[in-house]
Order: structure tokens, then C-alpha cells, then sequence
């Protein structure tokens, strides 16, 4: 069982993990640097310890201190009892859940790894190219783990998927749907069609198909690659793409925002 530690000074030293959380920049840096990350909420803390994740330390409040009673039992690493004051300066914010854990994170594998038969059957993967915002990563993870996605690929721009902010939107998601980041884009489009792959990608172009003449060729294996939602896709991605995929729309509405554009995507090729 942890040691239950009462800390009551916002400059002491073991709550280093937890300062400046507010701070984007200087997390999007530090944390992936240290190999950490911050899970929000005493079901994602939950859900983070279940699929494998370490924990470094955990911070709570006196009122979630018998809610996570069992994990604190289970635990190992330090657990500081705050006052919501406390925790609100150190962090930069208010801490409605009242319950936040410093995870280790895992080594990521390589590309070709994650794609290949010893990694499993994977048919069905998603890329997303250089979407910064985590809100809008973190919820299309949560669209490809409910929608039975085998891997997710992130180009080298692409925001952090275990950003607070990304896991907190996906419930967690991030930690059951297979993903790694590729290292060189889009030279490693390559990487998929090597592994048998079909690219497709979603835009608007002059030779563009419907989504549902895609799901009609049934390809055996098929990466679906989402840009961003103001520009769109790369000139690059577009030429490494073996076929261009439009979701036909109606009202005058040429395009959706990546999260719901990739829930059609995947809730459409679900049965590949």
C-alpha cells in the first residue's frame, strides 16, 4: 500500500510533475523529454492502470481519497493528499476531479512493427496528418477504439495524444488503440504499402470517390489518412495516396471537422 503523504507547500519538490499545467508549450516539451504524463479523473487514472501504464505518483483531495482507496491500496509510487487550493496552485487551474496521476509512459514502437503479422491482424489503421489540436486528437481516438480501428499512425507534426487535454476527450481511449509516430512524412506512406496497405485519403479532388464506392472495393488492408481541418491534407499525403475519398455532403457543406469526419470514416469501413 502507498504511503498517504499530506503536502502543504506548492513549491515542494515532489509535486514537480504536476506545475504549470495550464502552461501548453512547456508541457507539449517536458513531458514526452521526461517520459511522463498526466492522467485526469479517477476513471481515466483507472483506465490508464489497467492497460499496463506505471505510476509515478498520484494527487488528490481529501474527498477523493476514499474513492481511490483501492487504488492507492494496489499502489506503489507516492500519493500526496492537497487541499483544492493547494492543487489549483500548482497546477494553474482548478482541479474539479479532484484526482490526478504522473504515468510513465511506454517506449513506442516502430512503425513497421505496429503494421506487421507478429503485432497481429491489422486490416484497418488510421494516419493523421499534423492535427495540433488535442481536443480534436484526442476525440478521434476515442472514435477509432469505439470503432474497432487496429492502429493509429501520427505524422512527426501531430499534437501528443497523451497531452492532458488529449487523453482527457478521448476518456482514455489513447490507451487501448495501438499507435505510434512515424518518424519521416510522407516518405513513410511507404511503410503502409509495404505492409499491403491501400491509402486512402480523405479530401476534396477532382478524382476523388465516394466513401461508399471505397467500402464497395473492400480492400483487404486499408490506412485512412485525415489532415487538418483548414487545410487540408498535403500536397505530399495527396500524391502517396493510392485513391482520393470524398463523404458526399449535403447543404452547401464542403467539409467536416476531422473528429467527425473520422467517426464516418471508420463507422462506414467498420466491416472490412
Amino acid at each position: 500500500m502507498a504511503e498517504l503523504i499530506t503536502v502543504d507547500d506548492p513549491d515542494d519538490p515532489r509535486l514537480g510533475d504536476y506545475t504549470g499545467l495550464t502552461d501548453v508549450e512547456l508541457r507539449r516539451r517536458r513531458e514526452p523529454a521526461e517520459g511522463l504524463f498526466i492522467a485526469e479523473g479517477e476513471k481515466v487514472i483507472r483506465r490508464a492502470r489497467n492497460a499496463g501504464y506505471e505510476m509515478r505518483s498520484m494527487l488528490l483531495s481529501a474527498k477523493w481519497v476514499d474513492v481511490m482507496r483501492d487504488v492507492i491500496e494496489e499502489a506503489t509510487a507516492p500519493v500526496y493528499a492537497v487541499t483544492p487550493a493547494l492543487a489549483e496552485r500548482v497546477t494553474g487551474y482548478h482541479v474539479h476531479r479532484g484526482a490526478l496521476a504522473s504515468m510513465q509512459r511506454k517506449p513506442l514502437p516502430g512503425a513497421g512493427t505496429l503494421l506487421s503479422p507478429e503485432h497481429g491482424d491489422v486490416r484497418r489503421v488510421a494516419v493523421f496528418e499534423d492535427i495540433v489540436d488535442h481536443a480534436n486528437l484526442g476525440a478521434a481516438f476515442r472514435n477509432a477504439a469505439a470503432l474497432g480501428v487496429d492502429a493509429v499512425l501520427l505524422t512527426p507534426r501531430c499534437a501528443d495524444p497523451l497531452y492532458r487535454r488529449a487523453v482527457k476527450v478521448s476518456m482514455g481511449s489513447v490507451f487501448h488503440v495501438p499507435w505510434t509516430r512515424l518518424t519521416s512524412w510522407p516518405e513513410d506512406a511507404g511503410l503502409l504499402r509495404e505492409a499491403g496497405f491501400t491509402t486512402a485519403a480523405l479530401c476534396l479532388s477532382d478524382t476523388s470517390i465516394t466513401l461508399d464506392e471505397l467500402v464497395a472495393r473492400r480492400y483487404e488492408k486499408l490506412a485512412l489518412v485525415f489532415g487538418t481541418e483548414g487545410d487540408g491534407l498535403t500536397p505530399g499525403a495527396l500524391a502517396a495516396a493510392d485513391t482520393h475519398v470524398r463523404i458526399p455532403m449535403d447543404a452547401g457543406v464542403d467539409s467536416l471537422n476531422v473528429a467527425a469526419a473520422s467517426a464516418v470514416a471508420f463507422y462506414a469501413t467498420r466491416a472490412l
